[in-house]
């Protein structure tokens, strides 16, 4: 029987932009992802925000967003909202451990369901849902986003990933022919216990070779674990590095002088630390270093073979973009919607938006003013010693203006680039505290400059 499943809208929580999730694998039926006969291939379009491909997919029926996340085994589902009706079928409940500091966390476990984007579709997935209503990615995103999902399509299919030009190729393995370039490289992958492994160098007081998880689901470029050979940098930042299964994950930032992949060579990498107690969930972290994260996959279009063990990197245009610091030591997220109230200026009503945002709904008066609803964007977070915090920002403040622009015609991953554009540029910020506007003024800083 099937169970119908909707669950009340997620309240928001605290949320850094990096996300790592890890699931123990789980025994279910055999489950396969499939093209019509005669197919080779299909191609999908996918949304890059903040390291991440959002993909669409049919969850029976209902069409959902998930996160790509090579380091996730079955889809896991959360933040189903008021307007979400979901369908899962032969449903149990179960406990389950993941990254974080937390206690296991209840799930369901489902069985039977059909998964569907354009011509892929596997008629069998199993699926768990997460309740806990802190798992909401959706604020920090700045859209929709009701799941993760990963090894099942990298086992069925040769992926390839296009990030340059944001296009996905699931291609039939058995018909996969791959076409080879001087740019390209490929290299042997590593597939353990449903994860995907790559062997690269490091320089870090010395060259130390390193094995990392390839994670399309870490927005992060590198996470290192500390041991004998691998110690952080004299130069880092305490800071929150994300969310886990099982709570936050906290860690020290850094840079690293080097990380070799191949011939590809990466200078003055950014590089997290989580904390060991993070990890509490992984009983043996065997030879891996540490993971690869989206910030550095992005810098490449990858095809992704795991029948034949294999990883085929070429540089894109994003290969040589600098790596990106958060300079304001400020962290952003949704929160709901606001009314702002605005002068028409031209003949036919319309104020001409910079780039548009969702919550576009219009209220024309006759007085040529017109009031609209617009997303909320609030300070989710500062970090200690930042020129954010140094200036006075706080938690939970509105943000309205930046640099005198009015936020509400942005994305908010445009509004993060605002605040964190060039080292030494001054930001001012027009905010919302208590009903009162409120005007602030900063310098923004890389404290990781001096390293050497």
């Amino acid at each position: 029987m099937g169970n119908l499943l909707k669950t009340r809208k997620l309240n928001r929580f605290l949320c850094h932009i990096s996300i790592f999730i890890l699931l123990f694998s789980f025994l279910g039926t055999a489950q396969t992802y499939h093209l019509p006969d005669g197919q080779k291939f299909e191609k999908l379009k996918f949304r890059l925000i903040n390291n991440l491909i959002i993909i669409p997919m049919e969850v029976n029926g209902t069409q959902l967003s998930f996160i790509l996340d090579s380091g996730v085994d079955k889809p896991i589902l959360f933040n189903l909202s008021d307007q979400d009706s979901v369908q899962i079928n032969n449903v149990s409940e179960i406990t389950i451990k993941g990254l974080g500091d937390g206690k296991p966390i209840k799930a369901l476990r489902s069985y039977g369901n059909t998964f569907r984007s354009k011509y892929i579709e596997n008629r069998d997935q199993q699926l768990f849902v997460v309740l806990d209503k802190a798992m909401n990615f959706s604020p920090t995103l700045g859209i929709p986003i009701h799941g993760i999902m990963g090894y099942d399509l990298f086992r069925d299919f040769v992926v390839e990933i296009d990030y340059g030009r944001k296009i996905l190729k699931f291609h039939d393995p058995e018909n996969y022919v791959h076409r080879k370039n001087r740019r390209q490289e490929s290299l042997p992958l590593s597939i353990i216990q449903k994860k995907a492994y790559i062997d690269g160098n490091l320089i870090l007081r010395g060259s130390q070779p390193v094995r990392l998880l390839v994670d399309t689901g870490s927005s992060d470029a590198i996470w290192l674990f500390e041991n004998g050979a691998i110690n952080v940098p004299d130069k880092y930042y305490e800071d929150f590095l994300g969310k886990g299964l099982n709570g936050n994950i906290f860690g020290k930032r850094t840079k690293v002088d080097t990380v070799q992949i191949g011939h590809f060579v990466l200078k003055d990498a950014k590089a997290a630390f989580p904390d060991k107690k993070s990890f509490s969930a992984i009983k043996n972290l065997g030879s891996r270093n540490g993971s690869l994260g989206g910030e550095v996959l992005k810098r490449f279009n990858i095809v992704f073979d795991y029948s034949r063990k294999k990883i085929v990197l070429q540089k894109n245009r994003n290969f040589n973009t600098p790596f990106r610091y958060n300079l304001s030591g400020i962290s952003l997220q949704h929160d709901g919607v606001r009314y702002i109230s605005e002068s028409i200026t031209d003949s036919r009503g319309v104020v001409h938006n910079e780039e548009k945002s969702f919550g576009d709904v219009q209220i024309l008066f006759e007085t040529r003013t017109r009031l609209s609803l617009v997303p909320e964007i609030i300070v989710s977070g500062i970090r200690a010693g930042s020129p954010a915090h140094e200036a006075g920002l706080l938690e939970g403040d509105v943000i309205l203006a930046v640099n005198g622009k009015s936020i509400h015609r942005y994305k908010l991953q445009k509004v993060l680039e605002m605040l964190n554009e060039k080292e030494g540029k001054r930001v001012k910020l027009q905010i919302e505290r208590q009903a009162q506007d409120l005007t602030f003024s900063f310098v923004l800083k890389n404290i990781l400059k001096d390293k050497r």
